[in-house]
C-alpha cells in the first residue's frame, strides 16, 4: 500500500509518502515539508498564535493535496509536544480539522518514546540486545530502554533544542546562560536515571533525531550522501570537545559547520548540552545514530496492526 504520514513537529511539519506492507520495509517514495517552527507561534500565554494555527491548517490541506497526487491510500497524521503542550490543543485541532478533513493524534510524551524505540529496535535488530535510545526533539526528549520491542521503561521530558534553545537569550550565549541551562537540564535528565538504570546496563546506546545526526556529523560521521546503510556514531568524548565550541559560536558560525542546516544551528547548542548530559549521567561513551525515528516507528506500528 501507499501511505502518507503528516507528522507535526515543534520545528517542521513534514509529509512522508511511502511504500508499505506487513512485515516490509518502509520505501520512501516523495517527501513534502515545511518549517513552521510551531514553537515559536506562542502567546504569552501559552497558547499557539492565530497566525501559526493557520498556518498549520493551510499546510496539513496542502499535505493532503499531496498525499492524495501521489496515490496514497492512507493516511496517518501525528502532532507532538509543540500541540500538546499549547494551552488551546482542541481550538487548534478543530482548526486543522476544518481545513484539512484531517484529525490530528496527539501523541503523549510516553508514547511517542514507545513509538520512537519500536522504530530503533526495528532498525538495530534483536543483535543489539539491550537497548537504550535516546531522541531530542524540539520540544521534548525521550529515553527508553528494555530487551524487547516494548521497552520497560519509557520517559518523556520536555528538554527538546528547540524549547531549550529559547533560554539561551543571546548570540552566542552567556556564560551565565549556558551554566544555567546545563544546571536544570542535569537535574531533571537525573529524575529519569534511576528507571532507565534499574532495567540493566545497555549493549547497545542509539541515539535518533535531526539534532543528534547533526551532532554525530559535526563530530565527524559519515555525510547524508554516504547512504542510509553506513554505521554512523557519536563517541563521548567529541562531543565534550565540541560543546564548548558550539557555546562560544553565533547561530550563523553553528551552520558553518558540517551536517548542519541554516534552520537548525540555532538550537544545535541546546541540544549539545542535552546529548551531553544524558551519555554523562549514564555514563555512555559511544552513541549509534539510528536514520529511523518517531515517524518510521508509527508506520511500522500501523503496518503490525494490518498484519494481525
Amino acid at each position: 500500500m501507499r501511505l502518507g504520514v503528516i507528522d507535526v513537529g515543534s520545528n517542521t511539519v513534514h509529509l512522508l509518502v511511502v511504500d508499505a506492507q506487513p512485515g516490509g520495509h518502509p520505501m520512501p517514495d516523495y517527501s513534502h515539508k515545511v518549517e513552521l517552527r510551531l514553537a515559536e507561534h506562542l502567546t504569552p500565554e501559552g497558547d499557539i498564535s492565530e497566525e501559526g494555527a493557520g498556518l498549520l491548517a493551510g499546510f496539513v490541506a496542502d499535505c493532503v493535496d499531496v498525499a492524495e497526487s501521489r496515490g496514497a491510500t492512507e493516511l496517518l497524521a501525528f502532532a507532538t509536544s509543540a500541540i500538546r503542550d499549547a494551552g488551546n490543543t482542541e481550538a487548534v485541532l478543530a482548526q486543522v480539522k476544518d481545513a484539512s478533513g484531517v484529525e490530528l493524534d496527539i501523541l503523549p510524551g510516553e508514547q511517542e518514546a514507545r513509538a520512537t524505540f519500536l522504530a530503533v529496535r526495528r532498525w538495530f535488530g534483536w543483535s543489539a540486545g539491550r537497548l537504550l535510545m535516546v531522541d531530542i526533539g524540539g520540544g521534548s526528549l525521550e529515553l527508553a530502554a528494555g530487551l524487547d520491542e516494548e521497552p520497560d521503561v519509557a520517559v518523556s521530558l520536555p528538554l527538546g533544542a528547540g524549547r531549550l534553545s529559547r533560554e539561551l537569550a543571546h548570540d552566542p550565549p552567556h556564560a551565565a546562560e549556558v551554566k544555567a541551562l546545563r544546571k536544570r537540564i542535569r537535574s531533571e535528565v537525573a529524575t529519569a536515571h534511576p528507571a532507565l538504570t534499574k532495567v540493566g546496563a545497555p549493549q547497545l546506546v542509539a541515539g535518533s533525531s535531526k539534532t543528534v545526526r547533526s551532532l554525530a556529523r559535526a563530530c565527524g560521521a559519515a555525510p547524508r550522501g554516504d547512504g542510509l546503510f553506513v554505521p554512523r556514531t557519536l563517541r563521548r568524548d567529541d562531543l565534550a570537545a565540541l560543546t564548548p565550541r558550539l557555546v562560544s559560536m553565533t547561530a550563523a558560525q553553528r551552520a558553518a559547520l558540517p551536517g548542519v542546516s541554516t534552520s537548525r544551528a540555532r538550537q544545535l547548542a541546546a541540544g549539545a548540552l542535552v546529548l551531553e548530559a544524558v551519555l554523562d549521567l549514564v555514563d555512555i561513551d559511544e552513541l549509534a545514530v539510528s536514520p529511523w525515528a518517531l515517524r518510521e516507528g508509527l508506520i511500522l506500528r500501523f503496518l503490525d496492526g494490518l498484519g494481525r
